[in-house]
């Protein structure tokens, strides 16, 4: 793979400000009102945040971010759902940089045609990786937290399609050790129900209350099953509501390296993730059939243990 293009900012100016003075100060207000609201900071291994406009999800984002210390992080993988093109796989980027308002973020390139030799990923052309939002909308956030390191931390995008249970345990040994690494921080991309005709998707139990009242009873089932860190149950819970969750893969992808990751060390080193949401919003309180909605949510995943990954060649250490 060639590296040498940048991926332009296709999104600011319509999903966010393009104003970088403008965009810092918007990030820094949400980023203080998010810590201002809760004293407790964890330390983050990986996120979920949503992917929205920015008047939308900007402020549920923060809660996720808040929680990053970019001290000791070198790379940040980033995983969003395609959006706009069919893809049973994951695809990699072939930028070199990625624009933001604020500067321009570096691509990992060794870690990115590392990832491609493996023999599972394919390349986004350049009108996918411009098209695609569910990666962008992530990139101020991380610029932000990241710009007193801005020239010492790197970032190797994924853009992950459908994926079988096969390809989930493939991917997630892949990444295993990287999330193994505290060096590394991953992010990943997911808004949460999506309610409405336009999402052709519209259930409504009224033992729950309202609409929204249901959405959010509905949202959070599916949250507590992610804190639970089971893979299984929560595609049973996707099957038996078809909750119009479109980070559902990339969610999943993280859940199934946390698996791998405690497949492959000793039991008396086997890494002990936490994960937790830390807020819940929705673009409107839904009330009638013609009504729609989009929720957010965002949660942190923290590794509260030592361990060793081993694999043929490379060696991981936890000090958490």
């Amino acid at each position: 793979m060639s590296h040498s293009s940048v991926r332009e900012a296709s999104h600011a100016g319509s999903w966010y400000e393009a104003d970088g003075r403008h965009l810092d100060q918007q990030l820094s207000t949400w980023l203080a009102e998010a810590a201002n609201s809760s004293n407790t900071k964890l330390k983050a291994r990986a996120i979920i945040a949503p992917h929205a406009g920015y008047t939308y999800s900007g402020p549920t984002a923060a809660f996720a971010y808040k929680n990053i210390d970019p001290t000791d992080v070198d790379r940040v993988f980033l995983l969003g759902p395609s959006h706009h093109y069919s893809l049973d796989h994951c695809a990699l980027s072939n930028h070199a940089q990625y624009e933001t308002p604020l500067y321009n973020i570096q691509i990992d390139t060794k870690i990115t045609n590392d990832l491609h030799r493996a023999g599972l990923f394919s390349v986004m052309n350049q009108q996918q990786d411009s098209d695609e939002h569910s990666l962008e909308m992530h990139l101020p956030y991380i610029a932000k937290v990241f710009e007193k390191k801005r020239k010492d931390f790197q970032l190797i995008p994924i853009l992950v399609g459908s994926l079988d249970s096969s390809k989930l345990e493939k991917y997630g040994q892949l990444l295993a050790p990287y999330l193994c690494d505290p060096k590394n921080l991953f992010v990943i991309s997911s808004d949460f129900c999506h309610w409405g005709r336009r999402f052709s998707y519209q259930p409504h139990n009224p033992a729950d209350g309202e609409i929204w009242q249901h959405i959010e009873k509905l949202d959070h089932q599916g949250m507590e099953l992610i804190e639970k860190m089971n893979l299984a149950d929560f595609h049973k819970y996707l099957r038996a509501t078809d909750n119009t969750i479109c980070g559902r893969y990339p969610i999943s992808l993280l859940l199934a390296t946390m698996e791998q990751a405690k497949r492959v060390v000793s039991a008396n080193q086997v890494p002990k993730f936490h994960m937790q949401f830390v807020k819940y919003a929705q673009s409107s309180r839904v009330k009638k059939s013609n009504d729609s909605s989009v929720s957010y949510a965002s949660a942190v995943l923290t590794v509260a243990s030592q361990c060793t990954y081993h694999n043929p060649t490379l060696e991981y250490k936890l000090n958490r």
